[in-house]
């Protein structure tokens, strides 16, 4: 199965698919901020602050999201020894721990001005840095444990242990008394966000997603290619 993947047309594929993410890229990403730093309205009470929103809680999602892909494929890896999953996991990583950061940051910006500090040991905002902290965790174990076999045990573990914190993440405002705001955005019920702050956000969560996909390309490219000099060099 994973010899599709030493292919080369994989390669062929995955420049094709950064080409049209490149031809479109720039484009959207000027619509997205023309909206969210200009055309979307003032919150009525927090002000233009309320634009930190536009990279905060994309931000926050990508982190979330992130972690769940690791997990999941980590597991599936450790059970079935699909090392395409590894593969995918330790492209995603890097970038689930950028946007994790970026989250924490851009939160503790919007704090200031909301809450009157820059960091307050809330339960949303405590449980998304030990996220951070996880995936500092799977990225060093992926770097500085040379056995691949045990590096994939030991990081399947910290991926399965670190998953128990999402649910903690998202139900954190429900279950505490906290500074974070609930969920504006809801699937099953109903949001109290207003469209006209809505569609700015959508649109740079698409934006954001896009350079994802971009960054996980290029890494997930360059894993292709160290695996295929290493099993070179062993013949």
């Amino acid at each position: 199965m994973f010899n599709f993947f030493y292919n080369s047309n994989i390669f062929i594929w995955i420049e094709r698919v950064i080409n049209f993410i490149n031809s479109i890229f720039f484009a959207l990403l000027l619509v997205a901020l023309s909206f969210a730093l200009i055309f979307s309205p003032p919150d009525y009470l927090q002000g233009d602050s309320v634009r930190i929103m536009y990279i905060h809680v994309p931000a926050a999602w990508i982190g979330l999201a992130s972690f769940t892909c690791i997990a999941l494929l980590s597991i599936l890896n450790f059970i079935f020894k699909v090392k395409n999953f590894k593969l995918i996991s330790k492209s995603i990583a890097p970038i689930g721990l950028m946007f994790t950061c970026i989250a924490l940051v851009t939160g503790s910006i919007w704090g200031q001005p909301t809450w009157g500090t820059f960091w307050a040991w809330d339960a949303r905002i405590t449980s998304m840095l030990i996220l951070a902290l996880f995936y500092f965790l799977f990225i060093l174990t992926q770097k500085l444990i040379s056995d691949e076999d045990k590096a994939n045990k030991i990081s399947s573990i910290i991926a399965a242990v670190g998953f128990i914190n999402i649910p903690i993440i998202k139900y954190s405002v429900e279950w505490w008394n906290t500074l974070h705001q609930p969920a504006s955005i809801k699937i099953t019920g109903t949001s109290t966000i207003h469209a006209s702050m809505l569609m700015p956000l959508l649109l740079m969560f698409l934006v954001l997603i896009l350079y994802c996909a971009l960054i996980f390309l290029m890494k997930y490219k360059t894993e292709i290619i160290r695996i295929k000099k290493n099993n070179l060099k062993r013949l």
